[in-house]
């Protein structure tokens, strides 16, 4: 059982489209999925509420609960378990990381919330630095040139790797929500698809160190999570 854990410093990032994207793709693939919504605003779970199909289960989960939950969702055959986090809670952030294989950041290339990442780096530290890697978010669909700049700055701020993938401002990504689905089902042939469809690819291939493109020092980390 794969899981992530979600996070960031502020509301807004794109957290919850994310998590709900990455688990509609992967139940696009065949896994069983988990998605555990430890924010109290339980946005995953009303998109959840507006959706027909039964994969992925999506579980309200009080930060009290989240051992409960896990344990939970690896006693029903979960493959991948996602954890969606509030946009502002240290503890949770940190719980959440703690127990994850992978953490994703998403942020967009705005200097309020790039100047988060410094923050968003000490969590990741005290929760024993598991694998990471800040998603640029909600670029525009032509801004390659400011990917690279904000990719430079936050590396400068936090030290944080970047992840090779990121996502761009498409209608898809806010309507899709709005009737219980992702880009992937909404427009199978989008280009919010295709990139969730790619990050997904690259997280499932993250113990491959040759496909993955992932540095002695990380593949060490996740070798060590996988057990």
């Amino acid at each position: 059982m794969f899981t992530i854990a979600i996070i960031g410093q502020k509301g807004g990032t794109g957290k919850t489209t994310v998590a709900v994207g990455l688990a509609a793709v992967a139940a696009e693939t065949g896994e069983a999925v988990a998605l555990l919504d430890l924010d109290p605003q339980t946005n995953a779970a009303n998109w959840k509420d507006r959706r027909e199909a039964e994969n992925p289960a999506v579980l309200p989960t009080p930060i009290g609960r989240l051992k409960q939950a896990m344990d939970a969702a690896k006693a029903s055959g979960a493959d991948l378990v996602i954890l969606d986090t509030p946009g502002k809670s240290d503890s949770t952030a940190i719980a959440a990381a703690k127990i994850a294989d992978l953490v994703l950041v998403p942020i967009s290339p705005q200097i309020f919330e790039l100047e988060t990442l410094k923050s968003v780096s000490e969590l990741i530290g005290m929760a024993g630095n598991p694998l990471a890697f800040v998603l640029l978010n909600g670029l525009h669909p032509s801004a390659t040139r400011l990917a690279e700049e904000a990719k430079s700055l936050a590396g400068q701020v936090s030290g944080l790797p970047f992840c090779p993938i990121h996502l761009c401002q498409r209608d898809a990504y806010a309507s899709a929500p709005a009737v219980g689905k992702a880009p992937n089902e909404t427009e199978p042939d989008g280009k919010a698809a295709e990139e969730l469809r790619q990050l997904y690819k690259f997280i499932s291939k993250l113990s491959d160190k040759s496909e993955s493109g992932l540095n002695d020092e990380q593949t060490s980390k996740l070798a060590k999570r996988a057990g």
